[in-house]
């Protein structure tokens, strides 16, 4: 099982425990938890590498939003 399919696995009881919170997965379990996503992402990049841990903000289903930026996108 992956880090994300954990989350969705366990989100009832992770809600319980981290309601609204940034949490940060590594190896199927919580290595910490943030009030936003810039603060879970500098802390943990200071201990652990790109690419080995993932961010996910805990909310339910309902609340979820899905953002997807593709590889071909433009900002301006």
């Amino acid at each position: 099982m992956d880090n994300y399919n954990y989350f969705k696995s366990n989100l009832a009881e992770l809600l319980g425990r981290y309601s609204n919170q940034y949490i940060v997965l590594k190896n199927e379990s919580v290595i910490g938890y943030y009030e936003n996503f810039d603060k879970a992402f500098e802390n943990t990049i200071k201990k652990e590498a790109l690419g080995t841990f993932l961010i996910q903000h805990c909310v339910s289903e309902e609340d979820d939003v899905v953002t997807f930026v593709s590889s071909n996108a433009i900002f301006a």
